[in-house]
């Protein structure tokens, strides 16, 4: 590479002032400074293209050897699990053979679960409802007109 130390920048300098002359010498650094510039930074680019260019290559390599190790995973899984329902039904039909009604209690499937209360997303009080029908007080919300008919006094003829 070029070796430029301080006494050869002062000789281009002063040769440069020479040739180009005092008037427009500080127009041509600026220009030369501005092109330099571009130069640095469209290496800068170049390099930053390669870098991402063997970036995507070490992830292609990489994904390449995840995507085989997964496929070696599913296949492992798939022949252990075809194993287990292999001896799953060997040991269920040697067990129902043993059994005196020939394995119908074994093989049958529990009843779903339900839950103990019939309307447990109803909301109930803490107030039992025996204790409020014995001191009067209402447990059903009447309607305006509901109310209206309900306690209508009736016509004495």
């Amino acid at each position: 590479m070029i070796d430029l130390g301080l006494s050869k920048l002062v000789m281009i300098g002063a040769v440069a002032l020479i040739v180009i002359g005092p008037e427009k010498l500080p127009r041509v650094a600026r220009t030369i400074g501005t092109l330099i510039g571009k130069a640095q930074r469209y290496v800068s680019d170049v390099k930053a293209e390669v870098s991402r260019s063997m970036e995507l290559d070490e992830l292609k390599k990489m994904k390449a050897s995840v995507e085989g190790a997964a496929q070696e995973v599913s296949q492992s899984i798939q022949t252990n699990a075809a194993e287990f329902e292999k001896s799953w039904a060997e040991a269920t039909n040697s067990a129902s053979e043993g059994l005196p009604d020939g394995g119908s209690t074994l093989l049958e499937t529990p009843p779903a679960y339900r839950h103990p209360k019939k309307n447990w997303r109803l909301k109930q009080g803490a107030t039992p409802n025996w204790f409020k029908a014995r001191a009067g007080v209402r447990t059903r919300a009447l309607s305006g007109a509901a109310r209206v008919a309900r306690y209508r006094p009736t016509k004495f003829n």
